[in-house]
């Protein structure tokens, strides 16, 4: 399953891209985010760098491991998600320039959790339908992404 949400910004590629490759900052676009910390030693996006996501809906908290797999300024990020040593998803933001000066920025996700994962994922994060709240918070991240590069 892939949910892909797009949102045209009236900013060039490099100013969005600079938002949303800075991952610590991905708290104050996601409704689910709580948190990034890099692990490693890495400080930055870079293919194979991890970090650890804190996310949060209602009273549940859980953590995932996450490790970039593209990190391709001004156009593209990827990273990721294990839980408990499984596999939980792949998320991207691409950038398109939209011809005008502006971004299409894409965010997509696939879901790449197998029976075990999705069986304790519900009671774990509260979700019962997740490519439909995927979807939900994807726009709310764009919107807030494309507030802040248009500011």
């Amino acid at each position: 399953m892939t949910v892909e949400v797009s949102v045209r910004v009236a900013a060039a590629p490099e100013r969005v891209w600079a938002l949303v490759a800075d991952l610590s900052r991905m708290p104050e676009w996601s409704p689910e985010a709580a948190a990034v910390e890099w692990l490693d030693g890495a400080t930055g996006p870079a293919p194979g760098a991890r970090f650890r996501g804190s996310n949060r809906n209602g009273l549940r908290r859980w953590s995932t491991t996450c490790t970039v797999v593209v990190a391709d300024a001004p156009r593209q990020i990827a990273w990721r998600v294990r839980s408990l040593g499984m596999a939980v998803s792949l998320w991207r933001y691409r950038l398109e320039p939209d011809g005008e000066g502006g971004t299409v920025l894409t965010e997509s996700t696939d879901d790449e959790r197998g029976p075990v994962m999705r069986a304790i994922a519900r009671p774990a994060t509260g979700v019962a339908d997740r490519a439909e709240h995927n979807r939900r918070t994807m726009a709310e991240t764009l919107a807030r992404i494309k507030a802040a590069a248009e500011a």
